[in-house]
């Protein structure tokens, strides 16, 4: 039964992160529409690209090894 409850954590955690990737090409993809539509010159448009990229990624990033870190306390606790 303990097994089976971390097996069901594990597969939530996977969608977890499938979803927050999603979320975060989603919102990327918004944020380089509204930039790239706001008409501004490239050399006003280009810095903010790359730093809204830094952020969006980098949050993603985040999110992701605080994810991980959790399943890898999950596979420890069921190999002990």
């Amino acid at each position: 039964m303990e097994n089976q409850k971390k097996d069901t954590k594990l597969i939530i955690l996977k969608w977890l992160k499938r979803l927050f990737a999603l979320f975060t090409i989603v919102a990327w993809i918004v944020m380089l529409v509204l930039i790239l539509g706001s008409g501004l010159p490239f050399a006003q448009q280009a810095p903010r690209c790359i730093i809204g990229t830094m952020i969006i990624f980098g949050i993603l990033t985040i999110s992701f090894k605080g994810i991980e870190y959790y399943e890898k306390q999950l596979k420890d606790e069921s190999e002990k």
